[in-house]
């Protein structure tokens, strides 16, 4: 089995409008999602991200912060899980709950370096 990351890209709730009950409900399939991964054992570790963001770049260390209140896209949360290769993961992936938001997944390979 190989690691994946799932990264998960799209508006803040708050941002869309969405009122407490669409957010409990949606909050529902991310939890359903979670308990599907974790009865099939491939789920390794996943957590949800603040809108906030600090971002320190460049030779001089530019600090910027609420970039991602500035976008449109937004890093919301990722799951590293595994899965046989990139075909499996794709599927995996398919089950993401925002994708009717116009929400994104990036699913990427995990890179193993020989020591």
């Amino acid at each position: 089995m190989k690691k994946f990351m799932m990264i998960f890209i799209g508006a803040d709730y708050s941002e869309l409008g969405l009122s407490p009950e669409d957010i409990q409900e949606r909050m529902g399939k991310w939890f359903a999602w979670n308990q599907k991964m974790q009865e099939q054992g491939i789920v390794e570790t996943g957590e949800a991200l603040t809108p906030q963001v600090t971002r320190i770049s460049g030779k001089d260390r530019t600090v910027t912060d609420n970039l991602a209140l500035e976008s449109k896209e937004l890093v919301g949360g990722f799951y590293v899980f595994k899965a046989q290769d990139i075909e499996a993961a794709k599927k995996v992936a398919m089950d993401f709950p925002d994708f009717d938001l116009g929400g994104t997944v990036e699913v990427r390979e995990v890179m193993v370096f020989d020591n």
